[in-house]
């Protein structure tokens, strides 16, 4: 049985979010504000439709894209705007989980092969309101593409006859209770546009909903009750908090049973303040949000480890992490971060570049400006090619850290962070 998913959408235009795909009417200018609504409101994914006209505005509405990915704490698909292999790579490149062909257009039929080769069948997606075109095309389909956008839903009937892909319904209007009957459908893996736009305060409410009805949405389901856990003698369990991306550890705050059950319903971390005897929804006041990404019991079952991403900073005085008092510490037997190791030398490039040292190699380049430093990257990456002709590999690593080096400041001299290059590389 697929999982029905409670997907949101941006029609995108001018940088704006609008009613739809046929009506320009702006409903909200920030799209940023609608994603953070969706996030805390527990939406299964994103399907953003790039609506802009001209190269112009396609760079736009790219750039708006990234910021809608690095934000969005579900998958985001790219939609519109495709008529080449390069602008499919472009809505991967911004962040995309997947790209769509719009099966309207000859011309991205002809591309679903290449796409597919190039970049894989489950990065593709197509998109219609034919099932005549789906079934005209199910061989093609079927191999290189791992679902559909179906944009009407008076078509659910015959897509599903015509092709055994799952697929994603786009429905602007329609009852709620009506959501039951299209997820009952085998292939229908989940509902798009207006319907769930305008009512994603309600995706909790609908996800319990379809459980009762028997259907199969996307929720936490615990191994462990909260009766399996062996609390303190208060009642309370602790709960040590990671960062899901960098290992780092943010803070430890304590669980009652009713944080528990509500950290596992809405995703959200959610703890039992001692001090005020209530319960605490990390980031309600501040917006520092932390999104639960999984929850592990230690082997005494007394102890929980939270992976989450964090929205800003953990602790209240506005640091990262609440663990910066540093007591003791010996560098030489502390095993080397790899990311750790790179962001600790880019804070020391980022440093020279806002506070100059006379004598400092790396403020002589940025002195020098952008073209010695390409010229400088453009040496080292020849030095590593040459270096990799001679036998050994120490050579090799010594040019490939100076390449690095001066990579980091040309990351520094556009503004640019470790975190976005580990976000696209991972991906890709």
């Amino acid at each position: 049985m697929l999982v029905k998913k409670f997907v949101p959408c941006i029609y995108l235009y001018n940088c704006h979010a609008v009613r739809r795909l046929n009506d320009l009417s702006v409903v909200e200018t920030d799209p940023l504000r609608l994603v953070h609504l969706y996030n805390e409101n527990n939406a299964d994914g994103l399907i953003v439709f790039d609506m802009s006209q001209g190269d112009a505005e396609h760079e736009e509405a790219l750039e708006m894209l990234r910021e809608i990915c690095s934000a969005a704490e579900m998958e985001v698909t790219g939609a519109g705007n495709v008529n080449r292999l390069e602008d499919v790579k472009k809505l991967l490149y911004a962040g995309c989980r997947r790209a769509v062909l719009d099966y309207t257009k000859e011309s991205n039929i002809a591309l679903t092969k290449e796409a597919s080769q190039r970049f894989g069948r489950d990065k593709l997606l197509a998109s219609g309101s034919s099932a005549d075109v789906f079934a005209e095309n199910r061989e093609l389909l079927e191999t290189y593409v791992s679902g559909l956008i179906l944009l009407t839903p008076h078509q659910i009937r015959e897509t599903e006859s015509a092709i055994s892909l799952p697929f994603v319904v786009e429905v602007n209007q329609v009852a709620l209770n009506k959501l039951m009957e299209i997820f009952a459908y085998e292939n229908v893996c989940g509902v798009t546009g207006n319907t769930i736009n305008d009512n994603y305060r309600d995706i909790l409410v609908l996800k319990n909903l379809c459980k009762e009805n028997g259907i199969l949405v996307e929720t936490f389901e615990a191994a462990l009750q909260w009766e399996d856990l062996q609390k303190n003698p208060d009642g309370l369990i602790p709960v040590i908090v990671q960062d899901c991306r960098t290992g780092e550890v943010l803070m430890m705050a304590y669980m009652n049973e009713e944080a528990y059950g509500q950290t596992l319903r809405t995703g959200r971390m959610t703890y039992f303040s001692r001090s005020r005897r209530q319960l605490w929804l990390k980031g309600e006041t501040s917006g520092h949000f932390q999104y639960l990404k999984s929850l592990t019991a230690d082997c005494d079952k007394d102890t929980l480890l939270a992976k989450v991403s964090q929205v800003g900073a953990a602790c209240h005085t506005g640091s990262r992490s609440c663990f910066f008092h540093e007591i003791v510490k010996k560098p030489e037997e502390e095993a080397a971060n790899p990311l750790q190791v790179f962001e600790e030398v880019f804070d020391v490039i980022k440093d020279r570049k806002i506070h100059p040292k006379e004598g400092s190699y790396t403020n002589y380049l940025f002195d020098k400006g952008i073209d010695k430093i390409l010229k400088k990257l453009g040496e080292e990456a020849t030095e590593i090619v040459i270096a990799a002709k001679n036998p050994g590999a120490g050579e090799v690593k010594y040019e490939i850290s100076d390449f690095l080096y001066h990579m980091m400041v040309l990351m520094a001299e556009k503004d640019i962070t470790w975190e976005e290059i580990t976000a696209e590389l991972a991906n890709r």
